[in-house]
């Protein structure tokens, strides 16, 4: 018996003709803080969205804590939290009554989610507008009450794409600090964002993908070795190795309003 939380074994995802996801495959073990990055248009958040069970792929599998997602979904999903990039909200609902909702949804009892959804709205700086319609929320509030009804059910598993995008910095720092709360209880964290300060600081292991194919994995001392870099060298750096991408900024490229 393996201890992968979640498993992805040569996915592929192909619209019409491109292919988005090519032959993936990687593990995640129990109570990692994985990250998963890429450029834009890399395949990242298709990945998610097969793994998550949003979106079938044309070829492979995905398993969440050894169950076959697409064999057995719901059983799959009962172990699952998710923070997608773009979040869809009920937002004629208000936060208590969304977070609530969502409790209720993956079967959690009456009392059990009235006190979480409680603590939830506390922890997250949210009890003053728990009872304001969603739709009156600021960005970085949205993204709290999605945040709380991806973790009511204490999932196993939580997948996180962009959920620091448009937060400020204290709502930034609120959901940081849960995120840790949740791996030190034992989730395992799957976290895919474009900002690699935050991804360095709290991940403890790292996959890359460009165009939609593997092209680095492991832990940043890893990473460094693999591209044969010194123990200093950023995670920009190695990421920009691993895509292939140039590193030399703007190059002799200008804009010719700006010359001087």
């Amino acid at each position: 018996m393996n201890n992968y939380a979640v498993e992805a074994r040569q996915l592929t995802r192909v619209f019409g003709d491109k292919t988005a996801v090519s032959d993936l495959s990687f593990q995640v073990a129990e109570g990692e803080f994985f990250g998963f990055l890429g450029p834009n248009g890399a395949g990242k958040s298709t990945t998610i969205n097969m793994l998550v069970g949003l979106l079938r792929p044309t070829a492979g599998t995905a398993l969440i804590d050894g169950i076959n997602l697409w064999e057995n979904p719901l059983e799959a999903k009962r172990r699952l939290g998710v923070l997608p990039e773009g979040m869809q909200l009920y937002q004629r609902l208000t936060a208590r009554e969304f977070i609530q909702f969502s409790g209720t949804m993956y079967g959690v009892t009456r009392d059990e989610v009235n006190r979480r959804s409680e603590e939830l709205l506390e922890l997250l700086d949210l009890t003053d507008a728990a009872d304001k319609l969603i739709v009156d929320y600021s960005h970085g509030m949205r993204k709290k009450t999605a945040l709380a009804a991806a973790i009511i059910h204490s999932p196993r598993v939580l997948f996180l794409d962009e959920p620091f995008e448009g937060v400020d910095a204290i709502s930034g720092r609120i959901i940081r600090d849960v995120l840790q709360q949740l791996r030190q209880s034992g989730t395992t964290i799957f976290f895919s964002s474009h900002i690699l300060e935050v991804v360095e600081r709290l991940c403890t292991r790292l996959a890359v993908i460009a165009n939609g194919r593997l092209v680095a994995e492991g832990t940043l001392e890893e990473l460094r070795a693999q591209a044969q870099t010194g123990d200093n060298t950023s995670l920009e750096e190695l990421f920009l190795k691993a895509v292939g991408a140039k590193d030399e900024g703007l190059g002799d490229s200008k804009l010719s309003w700006l010359n001087s």
